[in-house]
Order: structure tokens, then sequence, then C-alpha cells
């Protein structure tokens, strides 16, 4: 039960819309008296108005009908070049659409303040959402939530009644380990990222079943957590030859510093060992040797993520999620193997 006394604090659209259990939309359409509430409903949202002392605000009676033209973008692991980059596509894309954009950034978020984030921008009378997470708990902790106005995620696992958007990582991740096996390579490593990111989920499961596919030895991962430190200390211990040849690194930033670690230790790239990463960073063409990668259309991404948003918005009903394909970039650092 609800303490209404708790430091005199005046109770709002969403306090009301977690006692009775439902969406602040549904709140708010009690409040301006409109249709298609059932009465079970209607009656349990008026208890909890009741027992909160909740006064409607004129924004709260406006809520349903208001067009206000702003989206809300919240994009947790910001510092990331995955989530930063789609996180400007998706502004970009929105513009375009003539919406302006309430952004919230978070270097890390659970799934409480994401829904903090949720409600604040829908206070703010934010039209749709877009959730750009690279953790599989707090993407999984909004999809168990009734938020009340459209939301789209990136997200290449998400359940068939959410609204996505995504690159293919697991495509991706075959077409890498396929490029390799093509070079003559049997024995190749891999470097995932976090445990808890879709994307390194896919990657991984691309990996492994690539090899699988090929009849060839799939031996466990390694973990990095995205960053070049990450992927110098696993080319410190990494076993070049025996078994290793290749090493798939899940992204370009760990697979520099990789490289970095290679040189350190007088191991040839790709003499001794190929290497592949991916993002096709800015950085991957100029580095020595210059990187073969999977290159994402980010600019493709926040297009799609906009369009599907828009269309909800609007009142269509969402096509099946659809994925762009990541695209196989071959450089110096893949070559067959020297044995």
């Amino acid at each position: 039960m609800a303490n209404v006394s708790e430091k005199n604090k005046a109770a709002n659209i969403f306090d009301v819309a977690r006692l009775a259990g439902v969406s602040h939309q549904t709140v708010s359409r009690v409040v301006n008296d409109l249709p298609n509430v059932r009465p079970a409903t209607r009656e349990r949202v008026e208890r909890a108005i009741k027992q909160l002392r909740y006064t409607p605000s004129p924004a709260a009676r406006a809520l349903v009908t208001r067009r206000s033209r702003v989206i809300g973008l919240i994009t947790t692991s910001a510092s990331s070049y995955g989530p930063a980059s789609t996180s400007l596509y998706v502004n970009e894309a929105a513009r375009r659409a003539k919406y302006s954009v309430l952004a919230i950034s978070m270097l890390d978020a659970n799934g409480s303040e994401v829904r903090d984030a949720i409600e604040s921008l829908i206070r703010q009378n934010a039209e749709g959402i877009v959730l750009v997470s690279e953790d599989r708990i707090v993407l999984d902790s909004i999809y168990g939530m009734e938020i009340g106005i459209p939301i789209v995620t990136v997200d290449p696992d998400a359940p068939p009644r959410i609204d996505s958007a995504a690159i293919d990582q697991y495509g991706g991740g075959r077409a890498a380990v396929r490029h390799l096996v093509e070079l003559g390579h049997r024995e190749i490593a891999f470097l995932s990222g976090p445990q808890r990111s879709p994307d390194a989920a896919d990657r991984l499961r691309g990996w492994s079943e690539e090899l699988m596919a090929h009849g060839l030895v799939t031996r466990a991962p390694d973990y990095g957590d995205w960053a070049p430190r990450s992927g110098y200390e696993f080319g410190m211990r990494f076993a070049v030859g025996e078994p290793y040849t290749a090493a798939f690194i899940a992204n370009d930033q760990m697979a520099l510093g990789f490289v970095r670690a290679m040189n350190e230790r007088g191991i040839r790239v790709p003499g001794d060992v190929s290497v592949v990463g991916f993002d096709d960073i800015p950085e991957a063409a100029y580095v020595t040797p210059p990187l073969t990668t999977l290159r994402q259309d980010f600019s493709e991404l926040g297009e799609l993520t906009v369009r599907r948003l828009m269309s909800a918005l609007d009142g269509q009903v969402a096509p099946p999620a659809s994925r762009i394909p990541a695209e196989l970039i071959v450089r110096a650092s893949t070559a067959p193997p020297a044995r």
C-alpha cells in the first residue's frame, strides 16, 4: 500500500499507473473520461487516484491526444563506438523526419534507471522512444514494462512482439569465420565482447556455428570489454600456431590492442596470425597492417529505427523486424596461414 503522507510528496500520473498496474496512457484516458477502458480497469484506476489523492495537471489531461513532434532517445554504454554511432544517426534521421530528439545518455545503467529515463521523457511529451542498449538484462527488463507509447529498441535478438531494428551480428560473425576458412585457416580463436552484450552474443554464435558448419573445432572463447586494453591483454597470452593461426576479435578497438600485442611479441600479422575485427571504425583502414573487418552501416540503422518508430506513431502494424547485413571489408591483416 502506498503511503500517501510520505514527505507530503504530490503523486503523479506514473505513481497512479504503478499502483493500478496499468500504463500512464490508461490513467490519462480515465482522467479524460475517454472510451476503450474496461470497467474493471477504470475502477482500479479511480481507486488508485483516490488513494494517492492525485490531482491531474493540464499536461496529464492532454497526454493522450497531444502531438509534440518530439521523440526520446535513451543510450546506455554511450561511450562505445556502436551505441554512439547508432545514436548519432538516429538523431539525423529524426531531424530529417522533422522531429526533435530529447536524448538521455548513460555510461552504464540498470533497468530501474532506464525506466526512470523513460518516465522522464514521457513527462516531457515524447511521442515515442528509441532505446539503444548494449546490456541484455536492461533490454529484457524494459520488455516486461507497459510503457504506453511506442518504443523501438536496437536489439538483434528482440522478441517478436517487440518493435526493433538491428544489424545482422550473427551473419557478420559467420562471414568473418568463412573468410578465414576460405584462406585455409582451421584453428580460429575468438575474443568476444561482454557476456551481457546482445551484439557480442550474436557474433560469438556466428563464429561457433560457422566453424561447426566446416567441421572445425570450437574452443572456448575469451571475453573482453570492447576496449583496446582487453584486446592487448588477450594478445599477450595468445598461443600462436599451437593451436591458432587466426583470431576473430569482436570489435575493431580490441583488434587494435591485439595487433599491438602481436607487434610487441615479434609475431607478424598476417604472416604468423591473421586478424579480423568488427565495426570498420575510421582508424581500421590506417593502422599497420590495415584491418580486415565487418562494416556496420549505422546510417541505414538510424534510418530504419526512426522509420519503424514513425510507423508505430501513425498506428501502423510493424512488419517483422529486419536485419541490415554487415559487409566484409578485406584488407591486409588476413592471409593464408604460413604453414
